[in-house]
């Protein structure tokens, strides 16, 4: 992964990822906002992966049913947040919308993705500091604010 720090106004900072093909999504985004010290942002990102994995939360069952979409996919929306859990440490909370070839898309909460060949993510770091708070009546980390 490639990054330049865009702009840097009193308490935000705004970053421009570029990941490498082969670099998993998920990871690569939290391990940077860990090593960059973001406890607050907003996020969005294009691009595309090989594969990838996105899930649809059962609230009964309280968890993920995991999608995969196997193939070569164009991200047309990747968009999310990221706060501190209740346990101190940064929690990424993203949604996708994957383009396939036929022209048919997949989406939902972004779970993982194999980058190919690029995938650009804009991280707007915010002023405040926000935080997950665990609901366990719906079994998921929500921001409290």
């Amino acid at each position: 992964m490639r990054w330049r720090l865009l702009s840097r106004e009193t308490s935000e900072e705004i970053y421009l990822l570029v990941l490498d093909p082969g670099e998993e999504a998920f990871t690569a985004i939290s391990e940077f906002a860990a090593a960059q010290k973001v406890t607050a942002a907003s996020l969005m990102a294009i691009g595309a992966f090989e594969r990838a994995v996105v899930g649809w939360y059962d609230l009964e069952k309280r968890d993920y049913r995991r999608i995969l979409i196997d193939e070569q996919c164009e991200v047309l929306s990747l968009i999310g947040d990221i706060a501190l859990g209740e346990d101190g440490k940064r929690s990424l909370h993203a949604h996708a919308v994957l383009g396939l070839s036929d022209g048919t898309t997949r989406g939902g909460h972004f779970l993982e993705g194999i980058v190919k060949p690029t995938l650009e993510v804009t991280l707007s770091e915010t002023p405040a500091h926000l935080r997950r708070k665990h609901h366990s009546d719906l079994g998921i980390a929500l921001i409290d604010i």
